[in-house]
């Protein structure tokens, strides 16, 4: 760095040759992952993850055997055994909140009675309260334009408020990961709020929390300058929140959280890694990529409701011709769900309600026009080993877009959810005592005779 400026950029001579040098260094033929039988993204061929731990927080189901075969079927989700619709029906039906349900469902695998969902609530709103002084010491400072960035700086940071924090005990561990449930809606608003007003120049807005409102109404209370909501907005984000919060052991940031529990460092570090995975294009931040793809059909598109129009501008966005031009129609498919993505399938529910409350009926049609035509789309244009159909990233973004909610908190909002999850898996890594995760990589580089430096080009 000089005068607060880099030296070298991606574009200087020295490190453009350099980073030639990498690339060619790192090059692995493809055959060799056949000849050795490397399951790469730890997937065989067809798509099938690769078996590396038992769990019982949460189970995913897209198959079935008949007659010794898989066969594709609509998709289910189990929380600690429970049917996620179900758990989300008996929410709603009694007119209550569910992710503090199933946050204590997948913590302590059991559904609490109603005097310990209460306790649990009232300790929750308890840890809701940050440090003295921290969002004006450290959330205030350089503020980043990155929110999942903050997060996890935010997140590093608190180890240095814990007097406990290399405790790896059960209970203080259960200690942290409730507290980091409680201030994740905090630290990432906030982190917002600041990037907001010193980078965009708009009002600095830090509402203080109330302890008696749930996840979800804290969230719309932080960020909206007037702290109002409706209980629609409240319980649709809700929902949202509970289909974010779990999904098995091998998504990518909750096998983060299995690998760097099993080192046995500290609960700070192992959140802040799951954060960085979790803020990776082809995890958290798919459902910004939907809202900006249907903002492109929206422009391009004249009539929404003409199929053969809609369906030749999908072929453009399939074939690299429109959009982004990666080939891609965003929110359709999953590397597990083939028939139906279940979560997608609870949310599409529950939207309609909120599109006619906002008046955006005509763009919910739209929504459920695409995701009509581009399986078939994609089906009748690329060979697939199974089915696709809309993810549940797929609706989320519009549900995000019609709170009003900031794209630039699209993935923490993903966070405030699934650090249930990851607090559940780091219990049960722990809980298991269970070896350093450390699978075998086979080198192929040949091995060389050393060359003195004055016989080197």
């Amino acid at each position: 760095m000089e005068n607060g400026k880099n030296i070298y950029s991606e574009n200087t001579p020295e490190i453009v040759e350099l980073a030639k040098l990498s690339e060619a260094a790192d090059q692995i033929e493809n055959e060799l992952f056949v000849k050795y039988d490397v399951k790469r993204g730890l997937r065989d061929l067809n798509g099938k993850g690769v078996l590396t731990g038992l769990t019982r927080i949460s189970e995913i189901v897209a198959k079935e055997e008949k007659d010794g075969k898989s066969i594709p079927k609509d998709g289910e989700l189990y929380f600690r055994g429970y049917d996620v619709k179900k758990l989300i029906k008996a929410a709603s039906d009694d007119n209550r909140f569910a992710f503090e349900e199933c946050a204590y469902l997948l913590l302590f695998d059991k559904l609490p009675s109603k005097n310990e969902l209460s306790d649990f609530n009232r300790l929750l709103g308890f840890y809701r309260s940050l440090p003295t002084s921290f969002v004006r010491d450290i959330i205030m400072k350089a503020p980043s334009r990155d929110m999942m960035n903050t997060l996890a700086r935010s997140v590093l940071t608190l180890y240095s408020y814990d007097d406990l924090a290399d405790d790896t005990s059960l209970p203080n561990v259960l200690r942290q990961s409730l507290q980091l449930i409680s201030l994740f809606p905090l630290l990432s608003i906030y982190g917002y709020q600041a990037y907001n007003h010193y980078h965009e120049g708009n009002t600095l807005f830090i509402h203080p929390p109330l302890e008696e409102l749930s996840t979800a109404e804290t969230i719309l209370y932080l960020l909206r300058p007037d702290s109002k909501y409706t209980e629609l907005e409240a319980k649709l984000l809700d929902i949202c929140l509970v289909l974010h919060m779990e999904h098995g052991g091998g998504n990518n940031s909750s096998f983060t959280t299995h690998v760097v529990s099993s080192s046995m460092t500290d609960t700070y570090s192992v959140i802040a890694a799951a954060i960085g995975s979790l803020k990776g294009p082809r995890h958290g931040g798919a459902n910004i990529k939907v809202v900006h793809m249907f903002d492109d059909i929206e422009a391009n598109v004249k009539n929404w409701e003409d199929e053969a129009e809609v369906e030749a501008y999908l072929r453009k966005i399939l074939n690299k011709e429109a959009f982004d031009k990666a080939g891609l129609i965003y929110g359709i498919g999953h590397a597990i769900y083939s028939k139906s993505d279940p979560r997608a399938t609870v949310l599409k529910g529950f939207v309609e309600k909120l599109a006619i409350e906002k008046g955006r009926e005509d763009e919910l049609k739209l929504y459920e026009l695409v995701e009509k035509l581009a399986p078939q789309i994609i089906s009748g244009e690329r060979k697939m080993y199974k089915g696709v159909s809309a993810n549940v990233d797929f609706y989320s973004g519009f549900v995000y877009r019609m709170l009003g909610l900031p794209e630039e908190l699209y993935p923490t909002i993903f966070a405030m959810a699934r650090i249930v999850g990851w607090s559940a898996h780091r219990m049960e890594e722990l809980a298991n005592n269970g070896k350093i995760i450390r699978p075998a990589y086979m080198a192929i580089e040949p091995r060389k005779g050393y060359m003195d430096m004055k016989d080197r080009d």
